[in-house]
């Protein structure tokens, strides 16, 4: 969970950083291009979102995003796309490439190259005036539970229902897919679900802006990559991110951004591309 304090030390590092502008980066090739535009979708705190004084983008894919670009003289221009239309927008050339709180999945590898930056897993969470009837994972078997119906949990969540409640004789969990995370939140105040389940890397930021609403069941039960996503075609540009994602994890830059945002717990040691260390 944020704490203040932290959040304040990491906006004076990230604003004392002695890198210039357009710093050249020291582990990405020179790319032959000066602007690049990235699909986002902003809906998903503390990844993205618009910030509701400003209307301006946030988050820390949005912040590491563009620490990126200065590492390699870019300019970035952030597209707003749906997620479900994001990788057709990526194969047809109208965005370079994705950086939106996508998972790695072996499944999109066949199409896709990856450059991975956090962890992330699912996690279930109820309402904290709930806390006593539901102190566990396995309290969730019989009950409903939501998720976004345009990522992977639903599918997880049965596979995890089918490995913890009926293989133990037990009920099995009552799947709702949502139109997204925050429909999800909504029908859970409403009582219309029991739970629901979103990334890890989001949960702590909610329960932080929320205080009081909801609590977090358990630990994750999964494990995943995230990553920002390419064509096979624009190796060139892949291997430019992961080269300047090395930098930004060496300078302090990477470490800065997620102790802003208060998600220490989801940094990787290393850049991954496709899920191997990058060499």
């Amino acid at each position: 969970m944020m704490k203040i304090a932290v959040y304040g030390a990491a906006c004076v590092l990230l604003s004392s950083m002695s890198m210039p502008a357009f710093a050249q980066s020291a582990s990405a090739p020179q790319l032959d291009r000066k602007t690049i535009t990235i699909a986002n979708a902003p809906l998903y705190p503390p990844m993205e979102f618009k910030d509701t004084k400003t209307g301006k983008l946030v988050g820390i894919d949005i912040d590491i995003g563009e620490a990126l670009g200065k590492r390699l003289g870019l300019t970035l221009k952030w597209e707003e796309i749906g997620f479900e239309q994001q990788l057709n927008s990526l194969a047809t050339g109208r965005v370079d490439m994705i950086m939106s709180g996508m998972f790695d999945l072996p499944s999109r590898r066949e199409t896709l190259d990856f450059v991975n930056y956090l962890t992330s897993g699912a996690q279930f969470y109820t309402r904290a005036d709930r806390a006593a009837e539901i102190k566990s994972e396995t309290d969730l078997c019989g009950k409903s539970v939501g998720s976004s119906r345009r990522t992977t949990f639903p599918a997880e969540i049965a596979k995890w229902s089918a490995a913890h409640c009926e293989a133990a004789g037990k009920p099995a969990i009552k799947i709702v897919g949502t139109e997204g995370s925050a429909d999800a939140r909504t029908q859970l105040r409403q009582g219309r679900i029991d739970a629901a389940a979103q990334g890890s890397e989001t949960v702590p930021y909610m329960l932080q802006t929320e205080p009081n609403t909801f609590i977090a069941i358990g630990k994750p039960f999964t494990e995943a990559l995230l990553g920002m996503a390419f064509t096979k075609k624009d190796a060139a540009l892949r291997d430019g991110i992961a080269g300047a994602l090395k930098d930004i994890m060496a300078d302090g830059t990477y470490k800065a951004i997620l102790a802003k945002w208060g998600m220490e717990a989801n940094a990787i040691p290393v850049p991954m591309v496709n899920s191997k260390p990058l060499n």
